[in-house]
């Protein structure tokens, strides 16, 4: 159950961040992604001199172009909220956690130069210069990722400092960005970036074949996204459980949250949804079917997550990744044994529902992490309750950003289906 404390104004410093946030990391992962997509189109376009390739590639160059210039913009307002929503965390631990907002921004004013290069570098460049020039837009948007990450990371292990009468003394931003957590919940974010990115580019496309949009082009996009989404897929399986491993380590209590173990006892079972597994929980996480592993009652009732939340969030996220997994599986076998993918009417509505359940999962992933090590903003060192700002009307500055990041949403899907209609060159339409 939410604190008495978490009303009002930090009410709405939470939510105005859980929306922000919400909404940038699809855009995110999409800047890491779909580079990537576009960089193997216009190679088999290099290898094969085929002309649909490198229209796959340019038509989704031209998508990039609008999902970077949104996720910029969203990108620059969670940089602000930071100082502006949390200024206490950010007077206190700026000096610690500065170094990966810094070489994040590198690695952006990185992408945005190529970004330029490479969209105008169409019909300009040499065409293997070209390709070339889309590289440092791939590996700056995974880098950007793992940069911003790590800071993230932090916050849930905070090292690299020493604290006297309530001041940060020898801060380390190294070790700090290095903390216990970082490269598991790094890879679980990239690997998920991958994995959202593939599944809602073959969702586009299944739709398009749904409806009788057959073509060469449609095939060959399809083919492309359901690849990076079947891969990344089953990796989350086994990268998830890692990373769920390395928070029952190092966050007990949000890990008891994740699983609804509310009494600490030896053979804490295995719940999920109304299925319990007696020894369960215990099995997996130590080997040993009689291991204790700490619940909430280890800790007050205040420091506590609103533990509901977080197992409900946890659950879904497990339940979407493994029939995210199904859907690699299904495809993988159907590619196997008959060298295409299913034609059939259900397995393309699959593929259809797999782009927003990806997202669904997402979003999911990070209730777990933010909500779950609350009441602290910095696991352990600082309250949530510490750290919000005291400035007046909050509240109000809230539903003023919601409206506009509804109305961003609505302009973003508005101007992607206005490039989705522009006509194709005639080789790109048939079969």
């Amino acid at each position: 159950m939410m604190a008495a404390a978490e009303t009002g104004e930090l009410l709405a410093a939470r939510s105005q961040m859980a929306v922000t946030l919400g909404f940038h990391i699809v855009f995110a992962c999409l800047g890491v992604g779909l580079p990537v997509l576009m960089l193997v189109a216009e190679r088999r376009y290099l290898r094969t001199g085929d002309e649909v390739w490198r229209e796959v590639a340019r038509r989704w160059s031209l998508a990039f172009a609008v999902l970077f210039a949104v996720g910029a913009v969203s990108g620059t307002v969670l940089s602000f909220e930071l100082g502006l929503l949390w200024p206490q965390f950010m007077g206190t631990f700026g000096s610690v956690i500065s170094l990966p907002f810094t070489l994040e921004g590198f690695a952006f004013f990185l992408e945005g130069i190529f970004v330029g290069i490479y969209l105008y570098g169409w019909d300009r460049l040499s065409p293997r210069v070209h390709w070339w020039s889309g590289m440092p837009i791939a590996l700056s948007g995974v880098a950007s990722a793992w940069f911003v990450v790590t800071a993230n990371a932090w916050m849930n292990q905070p090292r690299g400092f020493t604290m006297v009468d309530g001041r940060v003394v020898d801060a380390n931003p190294l070790r700090a960005m290095l903390n216990p957590a970082t490269w598991s919940q790094t890879m679980h974010m990239i690997v998920a970036a991958y994995m959202v990115t593939g599944f809602l580019v073959a969702m586009v496309y299944a739709g398009a074949a749904l409806r009788g949009r057959d073509t060469a082009y449609v095939r060959r996009a399809l083919a492309l996204g359901l690849v990076m989404g079947a891969v990344f897929a089953p990796i989350q399986v086994f990268v998830g459980d890692w990373s769920a491993r390395v928070v029952a380590r190092t966050q007990p209590v949000k890990f008891a949250a994740m699983e609804g173990i509310a009494v600490t006892e030896p053979g804490a079972p295995l719940r999920f949804g109304p299925i319990s597994i007696p020894h369960g929980a215990a099995l997996l996480l130590h080997g040993d079917p009689d291991a204790v592993i700490p619940g909430l009652d280890a800790v007050p009732a205040s420091e506590r997550p609103p533990d509901a939340m977080v197992h409900v969030a946890f659950q879904v996220m497990v339940a979407v990744g493994f029939g995210l997994a199904f859907v690699a599986l299904w495809s993988g076998w159907s590619w196997w044994r008959r060298r295409r993918l299913p034609d059939r009417r259900a397995y393309r509505w699959a593929l259809i529902a797999a782009g927003p359940a990806a997202v669904v999962a997402l979003e999911a992933g990070w209730v777990v992490t933010e909500v779950g090590r609350q009441p602290w903003i910095a696991q352990g060192v600082m309250r949530t309750t510490e750290a919000v700002t005291a400035a007046p009307a909050i509240r109000w500055i809230f539903l003023v950003v919601a409206a506009g990041y509804v109305a961003l949403a609505a302009s973003t899907v508005m101007v992607l289906r206005i490039l989705a209609r522009r006509p194709m060159r005639e080789e790109s339409r048939v079969g």
